[in-house]
């Protein structure tokens, strides 16, 4: 493979579009464009979530989402393009369920907190729930794929899960709202 970014400034959005992958170029405050930066943002954040440290049967996944979330930005971004399948849902449903079978049930709403690792991750959640509501904003005018409306979707129930794991295997307890300190 040759080099993709062989000049980093090219002086064409100096006009305020971009260019997509089939070419074409939008305003970059299209909603196109915008919901690309969502999934690169929350594939950022989950590369912070990372640094601070995940339990190793998180890790290799995370990674995974990480691609995942690259291709699903190359659909974004061609129109018509598509490259996530099925077998990712799945595997990210196989996951939830093996991760969710180790945790208490929930019996109160939690809050974002415990490990900083942790903490991040519902940071990401909160990112990948941004993403989807972006893309299916997007998907009433320019259509995109079931596929990664499914995926967004998925991913944050996931990053849910994942949160919870994270404090479970440092030792640390989920924060629990309470409504007491609403009065």
């Amino acid at each position: 493979m040759g080099n993709r970014l062989s000049k980093i400034y090219t002086r064409t959005g100096d006009d305020g579009t971009t260019g997509l992958g089939d070419g074409s170029r939008v305003n970059k405050d299209s909603l196109r464009v915008e919901a690309m930066g969502d999934a690169d943002e929350l594939n950022s954040v989950l590369g912070i979530m990372i640094t601070e440290g995940v339990p190793d049967i998180l890790l290799e996944p995370l990674i995974q989402i990480q691609h995942d979330l690259f291709n699903l930005g190359g659909e974004i971004c061609m129109p018509g393009y598509v490259i996530l399948k099925q077998n990712r849902i799945d595997d990210l449903e196989k996951l939830i369920d093996t991760l969710n079978e180790k945790l208490s049930p929930l019996k109160e709403f939690i809050l974002p907190g415990g490990t900083k690792s942790a903490a991040y991750c519902h940071l990401a959640r909160t990112v990948c729930r941004r993403a989807e509501r972006k893309l299916i904003t997007l998907n009433r005018t320019e259509p995109v794929t079931a596929i990664s409306l499914q995926y967004l979707n998925r991913l944050s129930d996931l990053l849910f899960v994942m949160c919870r794991t994270i404090n479970q295997v440092a030792g640390v307890s989920d924060v629990l709202w309470n409504n007491e300190h609403a009065k």
